[in-house]
């Protein structure tokens, strides 16, 4: 069974200014969502969920990564993923989408990513906020690619439907001036290459 789509929105955030200085390189947070219908609402229980999953993730993987690639193509940074699932569904049924490589390495390979992506699923109603957190594609550690994209679809997720997405960076975060985990290892002692000791 094909996924039910019924609408896919983008979401393009461009900071010029952060901290009251103008970011020399305006950065971009991209989000690409699809909402569809949830292929285990009012089926009870359902014990099996990988036929879904192996059906339908792939092929909203691969929409939401060609409208990302649409948009930020080859200069694309950070990466992560995030779904909503309707009142009428469970958790497992948001976490089912996102949480199988036949969705999160369609972007991946994409992308070529060495880093896993950061996520977040959620239940809730329509207007239910969607929260994407982002790290570097390539690197966990690097705490300028550490963002979240914060957005909501007034009347999505319905009581039947799930709305998935991926969320991408152009740029890290404007003014980056934390540090970074290979900063603070270091700080503690530890070998940066080996920060478990072992």
């Amino acid at each position: 069974m094909p996924a039910q789509i019924r609408r896919t929105l983008m979401n393009i955030q461009t900071t010029h200014e952060e901290g009251g200085r103008p970011v020399p390189v305006p950065t971009r947070l991209v989000c690409a969502l699809v909402i569809i219908r949830n292929p285990w609402f009012g089926r009870g229980f359902v014990e099996n969920l990988r036929p879904e999953i192996q059906e339908i993730a792939p092929e909203i993987g691969t929409l939401l990564t060609g409208m990302i690639l649409d948009v930020t193509g080859d200069a694309l940074e950070g990466c992560g993923k995030a779904s909503v699932v309707g009142m009428g569904g469970e958790l497992e049924h948001a976490q089912a989408m996102t949480h199988t490589l036949h969705f999160g390495n369609q972007f991946r390979e994409a992308i070529n990513a060495k880093s896993y992506l950061a996520f977040s699923n959620t239940r809730g109603a329509a207007g239910t906020s969607l929260v994407i957190p982002l790290m570097h594609k390539d690197d966990g550690g690097l705490r300028s690619h550490y963002q979240t994209i914060h957005l909501s679809v007034p009347d999505a997720p319905a009581e039947d439907e799930i709305i998935v997405a991926l969320g991408a960076s152009v740029g890290g975060h404007p003014h980056h001036r934390i540090g970074n985990r290979y900063e603070d290892l270091k700080d503690m002692g530890r070998d940066v290459d080996n920060p478990a000791g072992v």
